[in-house]
């Protein structure tokens, strides 16, 4: 332990072990620190030594450095990794590749999917990939409110303008100044609402509630709904020019059902963060 600093070693030698019990211990992934404290991934094996007999006379231990596999491992994690997201489904991967270009753009994005795929956390990696990283992503649920709080949520309201409205609120597209909106479930609003959605997306300014000059924003929109805006819109409930300003990239993320493959990752990376959490949070 002294030489090695090895967090197995805490518990007794593994080869001591291995000598009372007689049984071999194959390729443990354990981390050593080198003599600059830098943690090395190593592999040790451990076998005993007997006589004729029989009888244990001693062991041996091997060390096995797997520096080069493991930093080629974590390469190969990394590329199944969009930020927060992860994935080895292809037509996840052909997404991941697109988000750097998309994320350069100011266009607006639709993203697609069903409860559950990710398209909030797909929101959020275009955002931080593009040059308004530094800049605030801001969230609205647009299927959980109704109209008279989803338009003061979404443009503010000056004091007055309605019966409890005491003081001036900004909304949210101003608390986007600069940065990213993200409307989710976009096809549960209104069309009184789909109107002036369509007025600020077009001269990228609004007015607040009760306030009649505009106010001029810089916002890039993401929007996301687990419905078929097409079918809403030949139904006559939704405006095809809202859609037309909303879908110049669309993201169509494909259902958890059909990236199996995604499983081991997923469970992983929720381990990863629930040990990270803990750890937070121990006294």
């Amino acid at each position: 332990y002294n030489i090695f600093r090895a967090s197995c070693c805490q518990d007794g030698c593994l080869l001591e072990k291995s000598m009372k019990t007689g049984k071999a211990i194959y390729g443990l992934n354990i981390n050593i620190l080198d003599r600059n404290n830098h943690e090395k991934p190593i592999t040790v094996s451990t076998a005993v030594l007997r006589g004729s007999g029989g009888q244990i006379r001693g062991g041996v231990e091997i060390f096995h450095d797997v520096s080069d596999l493991e930093g080629l491992r974590r390469e190969i994690k990394k590329s199944y990794r969009l930020r927060d997201m992860v994935s080895k489904n292809h037509k996840m991967m052909e997404i991941f590749a697109l988000v750097p270009d998309i994320a350069e753009s100011k266009a607006s994005v639709l993203i697609q999917g069903p409860t559950g795929s990710g398209k909030e956390l797909l929101a959020r990696a275009i955002h931080l990939e593009s040059p308004r990283a530094d800049k605030p992503f801001v969230k609205v649920n647009c299927g959980a409110l109704p109209d008279t709080l989803l338009e003061s949520e979404l443009f503010g309201h000056v004091k007055g303008a309605f019966t409890d409205a005491k003081k001036d609120r900004k909304g949210r597209f101003k608390l986007a100044d600069g940065g990213t909106i993200f409307l989710d479930e976009i096809g549960d609003i209104s069309a009184p609402m789909q109107v002036r959605l369509l007025r600020v997306l077009q001269e990228e300014q609004f007015e607040p509630l009760g306030r009649s000059e505009p106010i001029k924003v810089d916002v890039r929109v993401i929007s996301a709904t687990n419905k078929n805006l097409k079918d809403l819109v030949a139904d006559g409930k939704f405006r095809e020019d809202l859609l037309y300003r909303i879908n110049t990239v669309v993201l169509e993320l494909p259902p958890l059902a059909e990236r199996l493959e995604d499983l081991p990752l997923l469970v992983e990376q929720f381990i990863e963060k629930s040990v990270s959490y803990t750890h937070l949070t121990l006294p």
